[in-house]
């Protein structure tokens, strides 16, 4: 799913990568005695990077939809490009992706503490559950025992759900990857704590249609107001862009409440409002919180378990193969 925030392609793609939900047998206690320490560390890292820069949960966590939506869970997104082959971290969705340091800092810890143990692919999946419940959203036991892969390409960023998918494209991306059309709307709800650039919602309030300026099914004064934020002038800032909800750096229900508002920045995120299949999730997540969260975390760890490996390498270095 584009948690995101970044430049996606906004052409309709019906092919997705093949991968098989899942391959390995995780297990929340599998570095129980192989390296104890390792969420310590991790958590410990990824706090304090958040204390220096508010937008690393957001990140973290859009780090680990995109990672896991092209080949499985395994940190193939944290590959750089070699001269023959460009990697996923530079295609244009991913462009945007930032805060790999933070990975990386945790990762050469966990060297230092457990030496080729723990897989990038296994921080990546903790560090997503630690940035949501430091935003004040739920926690969940992280399955754990991902390989790291060893293939990154560019290309296949294409199948990345799109910011302009209507809600039978993304029932159709998510269910490629073994998740449900609850799944899907749950897992949108990770824009609770996003930002987007203009690139990503811009062309819904301009030029929309033939009979309509504005995407109609967006809140008009929200609309103007966006605007103002993306103005169509070679002065903007390559920064432009807005929240994906009013509270910001705070998981919560609140992306839900902005929808039934009409005020979901991409036109992916309003049309849930507007299809009876997922109409009725975003209702019962805007009113009841608690249930948001209960199915978010089920529904991060399912999305986990998505293409995992159990035959592979642990990474010595994040950003290359061993």
């Amino acid at each position: 799913m584009a948690f995101s925030k970044s430049l996606v392609f906004s052409m309709i793609f019906t092919v997705f990568a093949v991968v098989k939900p899942s391959e390995a047998a995780l297990d929340a206690h599998y570095y129980d005695r192989s390296c104890p320490v390792a969420e310590k560390i991790i958590l410990e890292t990824v706090k304090n990077a958040t204390l220096y820069d508010p937008k690393v949960p957001a990140r973290l966590l859009r780090m680990f939809f995109h990672d896991c939506f092209i080949r499985g869970c395994d940190a193939s997104i944290l590959l750089d490009s070699t001269k023959s082959t460009q990697a996923e971290k530079d295609g244009p969705p991913n462009i945007s992706v930032r805060s790999f340091y933070v990975i990386e800092d945790a990762k050469r810890k966990l060297e230092k503490a457990c030496p080729r143990t723990v897989s990038c692919a296994d921080v990546i999946a903790i560090a997503a559950r630690d940035v949501v419940t430091l935003s004040g959203g739920p926690y969940w036991n992280v399955l754990k025992g991902r390989k790291d892969g060893t293939i990154s390409r560019a290309s296949e960023t294409i199948n990345l759900p799109a910011p302009t998918f209507n809600v039978s494209q993304l029932i159709q991306s998510f269910a490629a990857r073994g998740l449900s059309v609850k799944d899907m709307v749950t897992l949108s709800g990770g824009h609770t704590i996003g930002f987007s650039h203009c690139s990503s919602f811009e062309a819904r309030l301009q030029n929309f249609s033939k009979f309509h300026d504005v995407d109609p099914s967006m809140n008009f004064a929200f609309a103007q107001s966006l605007k103002k934020k993306c103005p169509r002038s070679n002065n903007r800032g390559t920064n432009a862009g807005t929240f994906l909800d009013t509270t910001t750096t705070v998981f919560d229900n609140d992306y839900y409440k902005q929808i039934l508002s009409r005020k979901g920045v991409f036109g992916s995120d309003q049309a849930l409002l507007g299809d009876y299949r997922t109409k009725w999730i975003v209702e019962t997540f805007a009113r009841d919180q608690k249930a948001f969260f209960r199915e978010f975390a089920t529904s991060m760890v399912k999305l986990g378990n998505f293409g995992v490996k159990e035959t592979g390498q642990v990474r010595v270095n994040s950003r290359f193969v061993n």
